[in-house]
């Protein structure tokens, strides 16, 4: 027996080295197409992070004045190196689209099949039809309410809640003032003077940073949940003594009547918000008190609390203003817009760098999570049980 088969019984015969065979880069063809959502003023790409595509050999078409409302010229998408279409059907030409809010049923009428789609999926506000269209046309839908990062954590609802919450207390401030017909108080705090009260409904992402600016301003602030895991959190993250509470109407009701500010920031997955503020309880509260409802866009924490617009803004009542408008962060389109483009820009990068959706879906675990439509089946299970769908495990047939 020869020294090779000795070896090779033993198992420990050298073999040759196996290298990964490198993934063919895919040069893609992107649409921006122009926000016609009411009061939508965001952009999903910057011209910044359309000119870094452009460099790494992409090709991307944005629609006539689609940035004009975050302060994005066409001049600047065009010395990045797009093209500025004028009708939407060319935008719609494009494989990948991108955009914030989902496509309406004219815009999925101008989508061809095997098209892929990123976009916000705003669940309280879609029907069956919706995913029904999208599935006919075997489109590939990416929601940005489900991607996740490589930490398993939700990177746009996050920055949008960050973005919420800090602007929700500026606004707070705005409506403080005399400016705006306020009662004339500062908000926060200076020496010699008591600080402004705020009182903040629920303890995520919105009202973690809703406190901060609070905190930051020298405001005194009482936070209310009902998660004691959600409280504990907050007062960790801010890293100051912050007052909390259960939401216990007794406590909850004495803390209003005090309020200079409330910030109603409880959310939950899909559905309704809890209405924890009665209009008995508006009744109590200071004259000229500002409520920024934040939580509208799921029904509102308030009893009284009705959906306003970006150009009515605040209605009052019970001599409370209240600010009701959802969708807070299209009031700095801009800063969204770069916030959103900055976590968009890298998923783009890596489909191409994997060759296609298809080996991104496979290979990247984060993405899969954000697939809602794949090869005409629904493949999310909470869509499945919202909207009474067939649901099919992506696994399966990918």
């Amino acid at each position: 027996m020869n020294k090779e088969t000795v070896l090779s019984s033993l198992g420990i015969l050298p073999k040759e080295e196996m290298l990964e065979v490198k993934r063919d880069f895919k040069q893609l063809l992107i649409g921006v197409p122009k926000e016609s959502s009411f009061q939508e003023n965001r952009i999903s790409l910057t011209p910044d992070s359309v000119g870094l595509l452009i460099d790494s050999g992409h090709s991307v078409i944005v629609e006539n004045n689609a940035g004009e409302a975050s302060n994005f010229s066409n001049q600047e998408y065009i010395d990045k190196g797009a093209e500025i279409v004028f009708s939407k059907n060319e935008v719609y030409k494009a494989n990948i689209i991108v955009k914030i809010e989902p496509p309406t049923s004219k815009e999925i009428s101008l989508m061809h099949n095997n098209q892929k789609l990123i976009s916000a999926v705003q669940i309280n506000t879609q029907s069956k039809e919706f995913f029904n269209k999208l599935n006919k046309k075997n489109i590939t839908s990416f929601g940005y309410e489900f991607i996740k990062d490589n930490h398993n954590k939700l990177p746009f609802v996050r920055i949008m809640s960050e973005i919420a919450g800090n602007t929700s207390m500026l606004i707070a401030g705005e409506y403080l003032s005399n400016i705006n017909q306020g009662k004339g108080l500062m908000l926060g705090g200076i020496s010699g003077l008591i600080p402004t009260n705020v009182v903040v409904i629920g303890a995520g992402t919105v009202g973690e940073f809703a406190c901060k600016s609070s905190l930051g301003l020298g405001a005194s602030v009482i936070v209310f949940d009902n998660s004691i895991t959600k409280l504990r959190r907050l007062q960790n993250n801010v890293k100051n003594i912050v007052s909390t509470s259960t939401l216990q109407p007794k406590v909850l009701l004495k803390a209003l009547k005090r309020a200079d500010v409330v910030i109603a920031a409880l959310q939950i997955g899909n559905g309704r918000v809890p209405c924890v503020v009665t209009e008995e309880m508006v009744k109590e509260m200071k004259k000229g008190s500002v409520v920024i409802d934040v939580s509208i866009d799921q029904g509102g924490c308030f009893e009284t609390s009705e959906v306003t617009s970006h150009k009515n803004p605040v209605f009052t009542k019970y001599d409370v203003i209240h600010y009701c408008v959802p969708n807070i962060a299209s009031r700095v389109s801009r800063t969204a817009s770069l916030a959103i483009s900055n976590i968009i820009t890298p998923i783009l990068l890596t489909i191409a760098e994997e060759g296609g959706v298809r080996n991104t879906i496979r290979n990247n675990p984060s993405l899969r999570n954000g697939v809602y439509t794949y090869n005409s089946n629904l493949t999310n299970t909470i869509l499945s049980k919202q909207f009474s769908i067939p649901y099919v495990n992506l696994d399966l047939i990918i």
